[in-house]
């Protein structure tokens, strides 16, 4: 059952990412660049959440 689960989030997912990337490519080279200089600050600004939250997540793990 598991394994069903994980294969239904698979196959969203990857719808997911096929359609914002067709709907980027349709799009005109000026909005393009546009969505993926958006896209690219919204992926940089993960990347920071995430690093901020594992040195967390370390320094609790070493402390404790």
């Amino acid at each position: 059952m598991a394994k069903a689960g994980k294969t239904v989030a698979t196959l969203i997912i990857g719808a997911a990412i096929g359609a914002a990337l067709g709907y980027i490519m349709a799009t005109d080279k000026e909005k393009r660049q546009e969505d993926l200089a958006g896209i690219k600050d919204k992926f940089n600004d993960l990347k920071g959440k995430l690093n901020k939250k594992s040195k967390e997540l370390e320094e609790d793990i070493f402390n404790a």
